[in-house]
């Protein structure tokens, strides 16, 4: 059996990680089990019907991404129909979000089928094996984690009671919101998993639960057609990677937008002359982040051509002078490497949730066009079957000896709180524990005027911002999950204080 080291967001999905190991499976494997297990227990926080970016780098390989983003759909629709079937909610989660939902919201789930691929390309273990874990717990009942409760405080009754089975799943008898701790059985989910775990991602992309998912969200006024499902595939790219010191790290390639982000921030913060945060190091933190997103925002979120704007980028990433003219939902994520040096890190995300949960399925789903700080494009983003933008950017980092599997969740703050986390492992050279503990501050750029949200610790210097310090570490800012491997010292495996988390060498004891 290979000995595998999974970090992911719940203890459930990594001990099911070690489950699936326990029955033959490799790195990717564990990794792919562990993420369906998130995927379908964290409600509120993340649901299968979303996107999901899956990076694996084998020894004596090039790295490869596999693209399972979330898609425009529309296929087939008439354009004067799509568009439509959303409303705007605000949340007061992380200082106040503002997001659409209902069937207009959906685009087309792409998580599944970047499973299954990631799977008949590196996986040793059988399909059916992967959802073991997952569909015990879903039938039996998993308990609601701290972080869902969290979240689902503030989007209850604005998105997950928008459905007669949803609201069933996360409410007891008398109306209250189930606590943390409870035990959550959502009705019919258990039935779907068990039925793609028998017949392949065949069934949701062009079986039963395809009729019943694009029923919905057309009766409903949304646009996403059987077409879109049927059509759909995830796609294989080579990773972008990127050169810090004497690693090399592989994330998302173009037309993602989050691996390109973070890539450039750690480029242009390679040279720090600290091995601390000072305040003089967070003053050029601070301005890195607005140049970066600011560019993002300005050039990239309606590109064209995004790969172009990211080369772009990149190349003014270490030209200071170049990168100061810029200085103007939820997910879930799971890493794992083994023994032999593969690593695979999976992060997935349906958006804030549309609250829609098509009848007699248990499957909430996205509502990924409706995520107004990504999708800026609006309801109808354009020709059906165009990726949506996204900030998810699972990575992978090797130097000889040393192989790193790293992500997060966290929206808009993916790409921030990773950079932050690979500037102390690999520069500050914090241990692996330290690096995700850090406190990380963010520049929000997804409201009317800028901010810095920033967590209590840090000696931050005098900005032009409005700084909103939070009272102690907040899942709004991420949440980590790294696997190393050393050649010479063996596993290191850590999850972020922000959430839950949950972490297991499989084949070996529980962490």
């Amino acid at each position: 059996m290979t000995r595998v080291a999974v970090a992911t967001t719940s203890q459930l999905a990594a001990d099911g990680a070690n489950e699936v190991a326990e029955l033959g499976g490799n790195a990717v494997d564990c990794a792919l089990a562990a993420a369906l297990t998130t995927m379908n227990t964290e409600p509120g926080v993340c649901a299968l019907a979303g996107s999901a970016f899956v990076t694996i780098w084998r020894p004596d390989e090039d790295p490869v991404t596999i693209d399972g983003n979330v898609a425009a759909p529309g296929q087939g629709v008439a354009a004067a129909e799509r568009g439509k079937g959303a409303e705007t909610v605000t949340l007061d989660y992380g200082g106040g979000i503002t997001t659409l939902v209902g069937s207009g919201a959906v685009a087309v789930p792409g998580s599944l089928a970047a499973i299954e691929r990631a799977w008949q390309r590196f996986g040793s273990a059988r399909w059916s094996d992967l959802f073991v874990p997952v569909v015990r717990a879903t039938r039996e009942g998993f308990p609601l984690s701290r972080a869902c409760h969290y979240y689902l405080g503030f989007s209850g009754k604005a998105i997950f009671d928008r459905s007669q089975d949803g609201f069933d799943a996360l409410h007891h008898e008398d109306g209250t919101l189930c606590k943390q701790g409870d035990l959550i059985v959502v009705p019919h989910l258990a039935d779907s998993l068990g039925a793609i775990a028998d017949e392949g991602a065949q069934v949701f992309y062009r079986g039963e639960l395809a009729q019943r998912i694009s029923s919905h969200v057309r009766e409903n006024g949304g646009a996403l057609s059987m077409a879109d499902l049927e059509n759909f595939e995830a796609v294989e790219r080579p990773s972008l990677t990127v050169d810090i010191g004497d690693w090399t790290i592989a994330t998302t390639p173009p037309p993602v937008i989050g691996g390109s982000v973070l890539s450039a921030m750690l480029l242009a913060c390679s040279d720090l002359p600290h091995r601390r945060w000072t305040r003089e190091a967070l003053e050029r933190l601070i301005h890195v982040q607005r140049s970066v997103l600011n560019y993002r925002r300005s050039r990239m979120d309606l590109a064209e051509d995004i790969g172009a704007e990211a080369q772009k980028l990149l190349a003014l990433a270490t030209d200071t002078a170049g990168l100061s003219q810029w200085a103007s939902a939820s997910t879930v994520h799971t890493s794992a490497v083994d023994e032999n040096g593969v690593a695979c890190a999976v992060t997935a995300s349906s958006g804030y949730g549309s609250g829609e949960m098509p009848a007699n399925t248990g499957l909430w789903l996205n509502n990924c066009l409706g995520e107004i700080e990504l999708n800026r494009r609006g309801l109808d983003a354009g020709p059906p079957g165009v990726r949506l933008p996204s900030n998810m950017a699972p990575s992978v980092a090797r130097r000889t000896g040393r192989v790193l599997a790293a992500g997060s969740p966290g929206a808009d703050r993916i790409t921030t709180a990773l950079h932050q986390f690979l500037v102390n492992l690999l520069q500050m050279e914090m241990s692996l524990e330290e690096a995700i503990a850090h406190p990380r501050l963010h520049i929000d750029m997804s409201g009317d005027a800028d901010r810095l949200m920033a967590e209590p610790g840090l000696d931050l210097p005098e900005v032009d911002l409005p700084v909103n310090v939070m009272p102690d570490l907040n899942m709004y800012f991420g949440g980590i999950g790294a696997t190393l491997v050393d050649r010479e010292t063996g596993f290191e495996i850590a999850s972020d204080p922000r959430r839950e988390g949950g972490t297991r060498i499989c084949g070996g004891r529980s962490q």
